[in-house]
C-alpha cells in the first residue's frame, strides 16, 4: 500500500513553440518561386487533473521534473510542424496548487475545478511564407516559436470533508469513526496510532449523510512544528464543523476542559479562522466514569462551553450512547450551513507573473550618456532571434517597436530626430518616417545570408540542367 503523502514540491514546464521555416518553391520553368516555409507546431501545456481514482500524492514523494513536448518545426512545402503533447499531472481532488517560492495558490482542485491548464505552451512561429510583400517577395526571415514558461510548484492535499474529529491523541477519535462510518483505521492503545488523516462516511436514516475525517492527534506545539500533528493541520481547513473529542474520564490524567482550550490554542497558532467554525463536544468515555460522576463532568463542560456556542454531548464508544443523538445535530448543522465546498481562491496567474517576468522591457534616458537605453529580457530575447542587417529583419525590429508600445515611451521622454537609442550594444538614430519611426545608423543593411534556407525543388534533371 502507497505511503500516505499531502505534500509534494514538483518542476513543471510547457512545450515551446516550434520555429518557423524559411524556404524557396523551385518548380520547373520558374525559377524564382515564392517563400514556402511552413510555421512551427505549438507546445504542449502542462494540465492539472482530478483523478478520483487517488487520495494521496505519492506518485510525487520524490519531487521530480515534468515537462510537456516542445513543437516541431515548420518545413518546407508549407509543411506546418507537429504540435507538441501535452502532459497532464493527475491529482487527488482537494489538492491545492502552489507558487512554491511564494506559497501563494494558483488553483484550487476542488468544486467545480476538476481539469486546469497550468502552463500553456509557446505558439509556433510563422514560416517565411507569411512574411511576403509587394516589395519583399523572397523574405529571408521566418518567426522563431515562443519560449517553454517554467515554473516550481508545492501539491498540497487539503481534504474535502464535511466534519473533522480533533484532540490529544488516544482519546478515542478512531475508535469513534469507527462506530459511526465506513471507516476502518486500525485501533489501538498508543499514541499516534492513526499517522494519516482518514475519511468516513456517515449514513443516517431519514437525514442527511456526511463524511467526517479523523484528523491525527494534536499536542500542545503542534501549530508551531512539534510532533506529528502540524502535518495535518491544513485538513481542517476544509471542514465545516468540528468534534472536538476529549477523554472525559482522564483515563491518562488528563483535564479535559484544559485539553479543549490546548487545541483550540493550536487551531487558532495555525489559522485564526479555523476557531470560527461551529464546534461540538464530544465527552467521551463515559463508560469509565464512576457512579453519579458522568453527570457531574458533563454538567461543568456544559456550563462552561455552551454558553460560548458550543454544544455538548456525552458518548461512549463502547457502549454507543450519546453517538446518535450528536450524529443528528450535525446533520442538521450542516443542512443550515448549506453545501458549498470551501475553495481556496487564486493568488497567483502564471500567464501574467511569468510574461511579466520574463517579457518585461525599461526604457530610461541615461543623461550621462546622452542616450535612451532599452533594456530588459523582451528586448534581449527579440534582438537574439532579429537578424538586423537584414531588410526584412530590420523591418520587423522596427514593427517591434510600435507594436510594444516602445516608440511611444521615447516620445513621451522627449526623444528627437537624430538622438541616440541603445540596445544591448546595438546604437540606432532616431527619425520618423512615414512606414515607422525609428532608423539606423547604418543606412546600407548587409547581403542577405543564405545559410539554412532550402530551396525546395521537385528533384527533376531537367529543373537542374
Amino acid at each position: 500500500m502507497p505511503a500516505f503523502v499531502d505534500r509534494a514540491r514538483i518542476f513543471v514546464k510547457s512545450g515551446k513553440g516550434g520555429d518557423g521555416h524559411v524556404s524557396f518553391r523551385r518548380e520547373k520553368f520558374v525559377a524564382n518561386g515564392g517563400p514556402d516555409g511552413g510555421d512551427g507546431g505549438k507546445g504542449g501545456d502542462v494540465i492539472i487533473k482530478v483523478d478520483l481514482g487517488i487520495n494521496t500524492l505519492s506518485d510525487f514523494h520524490y519531487g521530480g521534473k515534468y515537462k510537456a513536448e516542445n513543437g516541431e518545426d515548420g518545413g518546407k512545402r508549407r509543411c506546418h510542424g507537429k504540435s507538441g503533447s501535452d502532459i497532464i499531472i493527475k491529482v487527488p481532488q482537494g489538492t491545492v496548487i502552489k507558487e512554491a517560492s511564494s506559497g501563494k495558490v494558483i488553483v484550487d482542485m476542488s468544486g467545480d475545478t476538476t481539469e486546469f491548464v497550468l502552463l500553456k505552451g509557446g505558439k509556433g512561429g510563422n514560416g517565411n511564407m507569411h512574411y511576403a510583400t509587394s516589395t519583399m517577395q523572397a523574405p529571408r526571415y521566418a518567426q522563431p516559436g515562443q519560449p517553454a514558461k517554467e515554473l516550481e510548484i508545492m501539491l498540497e492535499l487539503k481534504m474535502i470533508a464535511d466534519v473533522g474529529l480533533v484532540g490529544f491523541p488516544n482519546v478515542g477519535k478512531s475508535t469513534f469513526l469507527t462506530k459511526v462510518s465506513n471507516a476502518k483505521p486500525k485501533v489501538a492503545n498508543y499514541h499516534f496510532t492513526t499517522l494519516t488523516p482518514i475519511l468516513g462516511v456517515v449514513s443516517l436514516n431519514d437525514a442527511r449523510g456526511f463524511v467526517v475525517a479523523d484528523i491525527p492527534g494534536l499536542i500542545e506545539g503542534a501549530a508551531d512544528g512539534a510532533g506529528l500533528g502540524h502535518e495535518f493541520l491544513r485538513h481542517i481547513e476544509r471542514t465545516r464543523i468540528m468534534i472536538h473529542v476529549v477523554d472525559a474520564a482522564g483515563t491518562e490524567g488528563r483535564d479535559p476542559f484544559e485539553d479543549i482550550e490546548a487545541i483550540n490554542n493550536e487551531l487558532s497558532k495555525y489559522n485564526a479562522d479555523i476557531t470560527k467554525k461551529p464546534q461540538v463536544i464530544a465527552a467521551n468515555k463515559i463508560d469509565m466514569l464512576p457512579d453519579g460522576e458522568e453527570s457531574e463532568i458533563i454538567q461543568r463542560l456544559r456550563e462552561k462551553f455552551e454558553p460560548q456556542g458550543v454544544k455538548v454531548f456525552a458518548t461512549s464508544t463502547l457502549t454507543g450512547k450519546g453517538i446518535s443523538e450528536l450524529l443528528y445535530y450535525i446533520s442538521r448543522e450542516l443542512d443550515n450551513l448549506g453545501e458549498e465546498t470551501f475553495v481556496f481562491e487564486s493568488e497567483y496567474d502564471p500567464e501574467v507573473e511569468l510574461k511579466t517576468e520574463n517579457e518585461a522591457f525599461t526604457v530610461e534616458y541615461d543623461s550621462a550618456e546622452k542616450e535612451y537605453v532599452i533594456e530588459g529580457p523582451k528586448i534581449e530575447k527579440m534582438l537574439g532571434y532579429t537578424n538586423l542587417d537584414s531588410e526584412k529583419g530590420f523591418a520587423f525590429f522596427q514593427n517591434f517597436l510600435v507594436e510594444n508600445g516602445i516608440l511611444d515611451q521615447l516620445e513621451a521622454l522627449g526623444i528627437q530626430e537624430g538622438d541616440t537609442v541603445r540596445m544591448y550594444g546595438n546604437s540606432f538614430d532616431y527619425y520618423r518616417n512615414a512606414d515607422t519611426e525609428t532608423g539606423s545608423e547604418n543606412e546600407e543593411s548587409a547581403p542577405d545570408q543564405d545559410d539554412n534556407i532550402d530551396y525546395d525543388s521537385e528533384e527533376n534533371d531537367e529543373f537542374n540542367e
